[in-house]
């Protein structure tokens, strides 16, 4: 169990206030260790209780902690789930990092699978890599809601795509959740010829049979490189494949509207996309819960878009910018654009063609640096160049090119800028 150093305290906290300081070791709470994050949380809900620290002059201390109710203690960790993160050991048919080119940097090939970063951080998960005792924890400290990664409820199938034996026994599982009332939400990564269809449709069932605290259901196509070589032989959705999916889709949406009062299950805006047709409504997408997957997300960008720009009061008297995105959203962000444009205020909106995955790939999450260098290089770029932020991570893109790099060889100030209509607008005016 690796130890739990403690690296930040919030001024004014009540371990700040206690003594506590950066390198002080977190031992045990009412004298119980400290596995993860979660039995951290459990054990501090009380408003008083005792922690024992180690401080770095090797001394240990035993505070008695006294707190409001729901009051944080002020003190943060290196790691946030307080261990490592565990370990994918699926197989699955369609995982993206299977498909990414050699010689990337090491952190892009860690597949986690860990629940405890879906009740943190929203990721998905299959419940396929966890001990009888790890599941167990989940239904004892009632780690709600709890997202799952489904791909198909036929125990088969889903063992099939996703090469473990344990994927078999996901619904026993799903039951055990419901009976404990925790909340799910669900994820299909659909692969033609493989998991759709009829086996989609009787995916859906099996799912929405755990409403009410089935919460939503997306249904998102499978993301394929060029870096396929020896992996399973998939395909991309075509036109009349996606509208084939957004009818089963939607008919499900319908049923489910009237007898539940919510749509449940979701097509991913690619679907959309890709059969050339608009996406639903704003209202359609309820309270957005997949936006994570994709789902919803064009039109909120819009909601949020115009919404913002109603709000400007005064227009800046000159700016010229310019504004990279995928081949997917390009259609859209032009057309926002169209809607600042005046003969003082300039958008460019570059669409850049992914070289580095390959062309199937046209999401702005995933486009890199050199690709965007390689389309913009001598272009005149106006004042700045606005880089959506899930292309990054920590202010790299995937080919580990940076952004102060890609302004000196564009000449030009790059600015990375949140997802969403708001600051978009904020960004350009």
């Amino acid at each position: 169990m690796p130890e739990n150093v403690i690296v930040g305290v919030d001024e004014h906290s009540v371990c700040a206030e206690m003594g506590v300081e950066p390198g002080d070791v977190l031992l045990s709470i009412n004298n119980m260790p400290i596995q993860d994050v979660f039995d951290y949380r459990y054990l501090t809900q009380e408003d008083s209780f005792d922690m024992l620290i180690r401080k770095r002059s090797g001394e240990e201390w035993l505070l008695e902690i006294e707190k409001h109710e729901n009051e944080d203690l002020g003190i943060s960790f290196d790691s946030g789930l307080m261990d490592e993160a565990k370990h994918c050991t699926n197989k699955c048919i369609f995982c993206f990092i299977d498909q990414l080119p050699k010689q990337m940097r090491p952190t892009l090939y860690f597949k986690d699978d860990d629940s405890r970063l879906s009740f943190l951080s929203g990721n998905y998960v299959t419940l396929t890599n966890m001990t009888d005792s790890e599941f167990n924890r989940i239904l004892y400290y009632h780690l709600s809601p709890i997202n799952v990664s489904v791909h198909a409820t036929d125990p088969n199938l889903r063992m099939k795509m996703m090469g473990n034996a344990e994927a078999a026994h996901l619904m026993p599982k799903l039951k055990l959740l419901y009976d404990a009332g925790i909340s799910m939400n669900y994820q299909v990564v659909l692969c033609k010829n493989v998991n759709d269809g009829k086996h989609m449709e009787e995916t859906i069932r099996a799912l929405a049979g755990f409403m009410p605290l089935a919460k939503s259901l997306s249904i998102v196509p499978t993301g394929l490189t060029k870096h396929r070589e020896e992996l399973h032989q998939l395909q991309l959705f075509d036109a009349d494949d996606s509208r084939v999916v957004i009818r089963q889709v939607e008919s499900f949406q319908t049923k489910f509207l009237k007898e539940q009062k919510t749509r449940f299950v979701y097509a991913a805006d690619e679907f959309y996309l890709n059969a050339g047709t608009s996406c639903p409504s704003y209202k359609a997408y309820e309270d957005f819960p997949q936006l994570e997957n994709g789902v919803g997300m064009t039109v909120l960008f819009e909601h949020e878009f115009f919404r913002a720009l109603r709000a400007i009061k005064v227009m800046p008297r000159k700016t010229h910018v310019s504004i990279i995105t995928g081949t997917a959203a390009y259609p859209l962000i032009e057309r926002l654009c169209s809607e600042i444009c005046s003969h003082d205020i300039i958008v460019d909106v570059y669409m850049i063609k992914n070289h580095f995955f390959g062309e199937t790939i046209t999401v702005s999450g995933l486009i890199t640096g050199r690709d965007i260098l390689d389309e913009l290089k001598g272009k005149e770029l106006g004042e700045r160049l606005l880089i959506p932020s899930n292309a990054l991570r920590d202010g790299y893109f995937l080919d580990d090119m940076n952004l102060k790099e890609l302004s000196i060889q564009l000449n030009t100030d790059v600015v990375e800028v949140k997802i969403n209509g708001l600051a978009l607008v904020q960004a350009i005016l």
